[in-house]
């Protein structure tokens, strides 16, 4: 049997840095750095940690609102979206994580864009 993407990314542990560096490069990120400007970081942190936990196949720790719910009279462009894609595949490589599993993971991204993007 082969491995889970949650397994692929390094597991709890990986998938720590792989959010953690995430949202630190949110956060330099002029086109949504402002998204962030009140909010609690470290809780930031956890929640897109536990999130990716649970939808990349490992345990379910995430208790945390839907995406849609989530993202509700946020008004999010597409642009805003895409610059969350490009600071998602920059936290990947910055991680090493392979071809295969960053593909899967932009993936996952882009299935959640209906629920996040104001249409």
């Amino acid at each position: 049997m082969s491995e889970s993407l949650y397994e692929r990314l390094g597991g709890t542990e990986g998938i720590n840095k792989i959010a953690g560096d995430l949202v630190d490069i949110h956060l330099q990120n002029p086109a949504i750095a402002t998204r962030y400007a009140e909010s609690d970081i470290p809780a930031v942190k956890n929640a897109a940690a536990t999130f990716f936990i649970t939808g990349t196949g490992g345990p379910d720790v995430y208790k945390g609102k839907d995406m849609l719910a989530a993202h509700k009279g946020m008004n999010i462009s597409a642009a805003e979206f895409m610059a969350v894609l490009d600071d998602a595949l920059a936290a990947l490589k910055k991680n090493n994580i392979g071809q295969r599993e960053q593909e899967e993971v932009l993936f996952i991204f882009y299935s959640l864009r209906s629920d996040i993007v104001l249409v």
